[in-house]
């Protein structure tokens, strides 16, 4: 099998790692570059330096660079496509990728921005898979994992999501290894807004965290904010099983509550007084919870859908309430049967 990763960020990077890691005679991983001189940089120091610093690039990853379109390219004879780039990029590379004949799955996680006053709902990416490259059989990769564990081989257990099962089966046999667990899912919609939502809830649970309000606290706002998504989902078409799965409940956890979490991250240094933009420049990467906080807002109004949880946290990232006011806010709110 010939995989080829596109995006060397973080977790493209920890991706193609792991597929090389069980590379034999019968399989070959490309991971490609957008960056030429990072891709000089990955040859010749064989460590990802800007994302992954310490994890050693095994000999068998293969390292490519340059147009992805014409003759000669990294993308010649794949056997499956994976697409690492953050979810703004995503409409660009599917395009380029229309064409293609083989499976193709992304990895982001979020809602992409609306593109004009004329398109006020953002767009899942299965979403925009069907508006750009409606032919291409695609899925999604995702579930609780933080690229740096993936990359050093440490068990991970992640979610195939696609309404096609001849994808979900590659995305299986590619990735699946005695450290990497990978179970299907034909739940596209659900896996999707899993992985959009809880990524705006860990910037709940970071501006708990980072305001001293103890694990009680935590506990109810992941809980609640489970309830959000879920109902978000639902509206969107999705099964509420998925969101009791890894996709769910256990990217939702990792994402809340482990300290390599950007968006966590993000909800800690709001409550130490930064402002959002010092907070994403002090990062380095992409917290997509960020950028998707307010779309996910929009998409759910759209369907009358309450979620003041991210609601809050909108307001907190626009500069409209203070940390301790989003609290007050929540915890302000008329009571309630738990189950509404």
């Amino acid at each position: 099998m010939n995989i080829v990763v596109l995006g060397a960020g973080a977790w493209g990077t920890a991706l193609a790692i792991s597929a090389a890691t069980q590379a034999g005679e019968s399989r070959r991983v490309t991971l490609w570059a957008r960056d030429a001189q990072q891709a000089a940089d990955l040859k010749q120091h064989r460590e990802n330096r800007r994302y992954l610093s310490g994890v050693s690039v095994p000999q068998a990853l293969q390292i490519a660079t340059g147009p992805l379109h014409g003759g000669a390219t990294a993308l010649a004879d794949a056997d499956l496509v994976i697409v690492g780039t953050p979810m703004a990029g995503l409409r660009a590379m599917l395009t380029l990728l229309a064409s293609q004949s083989v499976p193709v799955a992304w990895l982001c996680k979020g809602f992409e921005a609306p593109l004009d006053a004329a398109h006020s709902i953002g767009l899942m990416g299965h979403e925009v898979r069907t508006q750009v490259a409606p032919q291409l059989l695609a899925g999604v990769l995702s579930g609780p994992s933080f690229a740096l564990e993936v990359a050093r081989g440490q068990p991970t257990a992640l979610v195939a999501a696609s309404e096609h099962a001849s994808v979900r089966d590659t995305l299986v046999a590619a990735f699946h290894s005695p450290t990497l667990r990978v179970y299907a899912n034909d739940d596209i919609v659900g896996v999707e807004v899993g992985g959009a939502v809880k990524n705006v809830l860990a910037i709940a649970t970071g501006l708990c965290d980072g305001l001293g309000l103890g694990m009680n606290a935590r506990a109810a706002l992941i809980t609640r904010g489970l309830t959000e998504m879920t109902r978000l989902g639902l509206a969107l078409g999705a099964r509420a099983e998925t969101f009791m799965g890894l996709s769910g409940l256990g990217d939702l956890v990792l994402t809340a509550t482990g300290d390599l979490s950007r968006n966590r991250k993000v909800g800690q240094l709001l409550a130490q007084g930064m402002n959002l933009q010092q907070a994403v420049d002090s990062l380095g990467h992409v917290a997509e919870g960020v950028y998707s906080a307010r779309t996910v807002a929009q998409r759910a109004r759209s369907l009358g859908v309450d979620m003041p949880i991210t609601d809050a946290v909108v307001a907190l990232l626009d500069g409209g309430l203070l940390p301790t006011q989003a609290v007050a806010m929540l915890m302000g709110r008329d009571p309630k049967d738990e189950l509404l």
